[in-house]
């Protein structure tokens, strides 16, 4: 059976107060930064808090582009606030343990951005596994949704700085 064991890193330069902010209004149906390829929105609790869930949908071409879209529910399962969120894939197109962590670095100015993804393909992806790197395409939209979130806090920051 086809499985990913992936990590994926970025040091963001944000306090980590900001990049758990930024996480959490994201999973919130923010639509900030890990747009177009992702979009969530939270279908009950809070994701901030154990037994919440988010609903995911991957757009493999885009928001509004057409193409396949991979739809699966994350429920968080453990939360250390401002440094560890864990979900767990439960229902659509992925199962298995997801973690988002965050590293505090330069004294807290700028942050270390974990995911570490760890899902299984469940129904028809299972088939478009056997064919597609998933995993690299998975790396791929979680690099840039990192750099976008990068994007978003400098700008945020320099807006702050210029009130």
């Amino acid at each position: 059976m086809t499985s990913y064991d992936l990590i994926d890193e970025a040091v963001i330069d944000a306090p980590p107060d900001a990049v758990w902010d930024a996480l959490l209004a994201e999973f919130r149906g923010g639509a900030q930064w890990w747009v177009p390829a992702n979009t969530f929105a939270a279908a009950s609790g809070s994701p901030d808090e154990v037994g919440g869930e988010v609903k995911v949908t991957v757009h493999t071409k885009g928001v509004d582009k057409g193409g396949p879209k991979l739809r699966f529910t994350s429920r968080t399962t453990a939360v250390e606030t401002g440094r560890r969120l864990s979900v767990e894939y439960v229902e659509g197109v992925f199962r298995g343990p997801s973690d988002f962590l965050l590293e505090p670095l330069d004294g807290g100015r700028r942050t270390r951005l974990g995911m570490h993804f760890r899902g299984r393909p469940h129904g028809w992806l299972k088939v478009l596994a056997k064919v597609a790197d998933i995993g690299a395409e998975h790396s791929k939209a979680t690099s840039a949704a990192f750099t976008a979130l990068n994007d978003v806090l400098a700008k945020q920051k320099a807006t702050e700085g210029a009130r």
